[in-house]
């Protein structure tokens, strides 16, 4: 392919971009105008329309569009099969139009370009779907360079760059496809009552919408799940996300530190979902080896290899019409995630060492606490796999940033700890409290609970209290050793925890740890000589 790696860089670019805008931006109108105007300023592209498909009438209009006017915009009416976008919608399969001058399936409804130079006019289309259904069309159209004498060369040139930006538009348009649902309910909602407000259920689907005073009933706030303990604002925040995310079929990547508790976020989805009463299955991606992930994923045929006595079924099979949560998806090997895209796309395998192909109907739930990006830049994961699994980002705020949560948490955690080691811890002392409230959790809940377990077997008069806290939480206060010394003997304590902590955060990574400080690598490379810190140990 004569693609260069320019042009990729471009394209990670343009869909980080696009990633980025779905993710920030709650009003859709405001996320599909946007979506289009990152891909003219990085595609070279004249015009693009989003349309969608209202159900009822059976008619394709134009919704969102760069490069029309209004009117040229309500003149792109189209019936399912009529020219390019009704065939791209009653087919399912993406169009490509090299030059429009000589396509007689393009029939330009819009006349917007009946001025332009329609020689070496190309226009592709190419279809949104929600699961197997299609919701609509996402289309473009871009002036490519003018033929020389080697027509060979030309040609399949053309045909390259063609190709790449089906590539970048069919990325895109899974990524804008929930979108692109919501605004066909509201579309279809208001051609069935053009003259009244959206029900209730539509238009709270709606990321911009806010009840008005003349609603029949007020709106509370998001449901927490009952797995989920917190009550502070990124929280109820959060569980407004998993509301709407619940009511679609939508493949979900769940972000977020160690122990923020990804898995309980991926549960509360399911079980608010349509397929609550099917299979949950959990796969931990980084668990077993790399020869033994695939045959759990995707199931095995008997023989398959050696120790392959019978015929098993994999976690997809089992998880059929139900959903898979695969937590560490960036620990997959580019050959299971090159299977994964298949299932995302196709909703179909084969096991190991089969050949029949096998159907699912499987909801997708992924996690990870890794930088996927800066994966797909070091080779390590598929950008293709990524802007497939961040349809639908959701990020669980990290336990610094919920500190009024702490104390609802540790509550918990005495109780459960109480009952499951027969203890009769009654409170937390106010030193504990304190110390509690003072620490920034690099561990976040997870390290919260382990904390806690911790001091409620340590007790032993039914009281926790400080010294019942691992050391990390010990201060100078807390444990009667006031600090003495001089200031810079001081400074330079504070410097070497704060070293420790950036490493633990980023794992033992010295440049991101740097980053996070403000540091050099050169400066920080001195500084961990200096205080004699082991970088590895912060290591997994």
């Amino acid at each position: 392919m004569l693609i260069t790696q320019h042009q990729d860089y471009n394209s990670i670019g343009l869909l980080a971009e696009v990633s980025r805008t779905i993710t920030n931006e709650e009003d859709i109108n405001k996320v599909l105008r946007l979506v289009l105007f990152i891909m003219s300023e990085n595609m070279n592209m004249l015009r693009g329309m989003i349309t969608i498909l209202n159900r009822d009438t059976g008619e394709i209009v134009i919704n969102e569009s760069f490069g029309l006017t209004e009117k040229e915009k309500e003149r792109g009416r189209y019936q399912i099969g009529e020219g390019v976008i009704g065939h791209v919608v009653k087919t399912g399969k993406a169009v490509i139009v090299p030059s429009i001058i000589d396509e007689p399936l393009f029939l330009d409804r819009t006349r917007s370009r009946s001025k332009a130079k329609k020689e070496n006019l190309c226009f592709i289309c190419i279809p949104i779907k929600a699961g197997s259904e299609i919701i609509g069309t996402l289309s473009a159209d871009r002036q490519l360079e003018p033929a020389t004498h080697n027509e060979r060369k030309d040609g399949e040139e053309r045909k390259d760059i063609l190709q790449h930006y089906v590539d970048q538009l069919s990325i895109i348009a899974s990524m804008i496809s929930q979108a692109v649902r919501l605004k066909q309910l509201a579309h279809e909602e208001k051609t069935k009552t053009p003259h009244e407000t959206l029900n209730p259920e539509t238009a709270s689907l709606l990321p911009g919408h806010r009840p008005e005073e003349h609603d029949d009933e007020p709106v509370s706030s998001a449901e927490r799940p009952a797995n989920i303990i917190g009550n502070t604002k990124p929280m109820i925040a959060l569980y407004k996300m998993i509301d709407k995310i619940a009511k679609t079929n939508a493949t979900t990547l769940v972000l977020g530190e160690s122990g923020v508790g990804k898995e309980l976020v991926a549960s509360a989805i399911h079980f608010k979902s349509r397929r609550a009463d099917n299979p949950f299955i959990k796969f931990n991606c980084a668990a077993l080896p790399e020869s033994i992930v695939e045959s759990e994923l995707f199931g095995h045929e008997k023989g398959a290899f050696t120790g392959a006595l019978a015929t098993r079924h994999g976690r997809f099979e089992l998880a059929n019409n139900g959903t898979i949560f695969l937590d560490e998806i960036g620990e997959l090997s580019l050959s299971v995630q090159a299977k994964l895209l298949r299932i995302i796309q196709e909703k179909e395998f084969e096991r190991v060492g089969g050949s029949k192909t096998i159907k699912v109907d499987v909801r997708i739930i992924a996690a990870t606490n890794r930088n996927l990006e800066e994966l797909i830049r070091s080779g390590h994961f598929r950008e293709d796999l990524y802007y497939r699994l961040n349809i639908f980002p959701i990020t669980v705020p990290p336990l610094r940033e919920r500190k009024t949560d702490i104390l609802l948490l540790a509550d918990y955690f005495v109780e459960k700890y109480n009952a499951s080691n027969h203890k009769g811890i009654r409170r937390i002392s106010t030193t504990s409290i304190d110390m509690l409230m003072r620490y920034h959790w690099p561990g976040n809940v997870r390290e919260l609970q382990n904390c806690i377990e911790r001091a409620v077997i340590l007790s032993e008069d039914n009281v926790i209290h400080g010294y019942h806290l691992p050391p990390t939480l010990q201060t100078a206060e807390s444990s009667g050793t006031p600090y003495t010394g001089s200031l810079q003997q001081k400074l330079d304590a504070i410097e070497k925890e704060m070293i420790m902590e950036a490493l633990k955060r980023t794992q033992g990574n010295m440049s991101r740890a740097a980053l996070q400080l403000g540091l050099s690598d050169r400066i920080m490379g001195l500084r961990i000589k200096k205080f004699d810190i082991d970088y590895r140990k912060f290591r997994p």
